[in-house]
């Protein structure tokens, strides 16, 4: 499974910090849950590619 590939599963995402000072994003979907702990700069990092593909996919469809 690629970036590309589709699959029809809903999921539940949680964005938020941690009383330990990290930014947790935590997934939740189909009884699956993954924590995923981020120093703050790595959170910062995270944020600006997120920014950047969604700059990106806008760019494609116009």
């Amino acid at each position: 499974m690629g970036i590309n590939t589709e699959r029809d599963i809903e999921a539940n995402l949680q964005i938020g910090p941690t009383d330990a000072g990290m930014v947790r994003l935590f997934v939740e979907a189909q009884g699956v849950e993954i924590p995923m702990d981020f120093e703050p700069d790595e959170a910062r990092e995270i944020a600006e590619e997120i920014l950047a593909a969604a700059k990106a996919a806008e760019a494609k469809r116009s």
